[in-house]
């Protein structure tokens, strides 16, 4: 009988914990997104599809939407994979594909974006997850919210480092193409994308490095 009573309140126990996996990080995201705005960090970027960005496009995918490239470089690198470190994430060498549109695996550096110590933008986008319990992909770019401006993002290829600092922090429309392009002709950046609230597919984080 005992057994018997218990087994509604676990049920129960369980409902909540499953509830609280998807609310807790949606809130905390809107707690953040609020805490950004009144300290003036983070810029809301109007929806915008650029349509310079020849040979890019938004692509549904799963009903998820994403920017997938078929831009071709002329000099093909003589590597296939960086490595990415975040000090603030304890992010350390995680591999970022080269020129590649799938992220199911790893991060993927957008094909025919800069590459690392190039003058333009290092585009990277990375899944997030609404919690880890329910994540079935890898959720590498999950806490990119925890970022701050003047942290620093780290990488390396072929034993050169290179070292950027976060100056923006963007949350975007989905289609928006802007993003992609370099704040200016002569800087060398890196953009970090994932989506937000964390494992939803609303709006998009972007995170804006300089090369230093």
């Amino acid at each position: 009988m005992i057994t018997v009573k218990l087994l509604p309140i676990g049920f129960l126990s369980l409902g909540i914990f499953l509830l609280m996996q998807v609310i807790l990080p949606i809130a905390s995201f809107q707690i953040w997104e609020l805490g950004q705005k009144y300290n003036n960090n983070l810029l809301i970027s109007p929806t915008q599809k650029d349509s310079r960005v020849l040979g890019i496009s938004i692509q549904s995918k799963d009903n998820f939407s994403a920017i997938v490239s078929t831009l071709r470089r002329e000099t093909q690198p003589t590597y296939t994979q960086f490595n990415l470190s975040i000090p603030r994430l304890n992010i350390d060498k995680i591999q970022v594909l080269v020129d590649s549109n799938d992220l199911s695996n790893s991060l993927a550096h957008l094909p025919g974006s800069a590459l690392p110590g190039e003058k333009g933008n290092v585009f990277i986008s990375g899944h997030s997850a609404l919690s880890n319990f329910f994540s079935l992909k890898k959720a590498l770019f999950g806490n990119l919210t925890d970022l701050k401006k003047g942290d620093q993002i780290l990488v390396e290829v072929e034993g050169v480092k290179f070292r950027y600092e976060v100056s923006q922090l963007k949350v975007v429309d989905p289609n928006d193409l802007s993003v992609i392009n370099a704040p200016d002709t002569q800087g060398r950046y890196i953009s970090l994308m994932t989506c937000v609230p964390p494992g939803l597919n609303f709006k998009r984080l972007i995170i804006l490095g300089k090369m230093i």
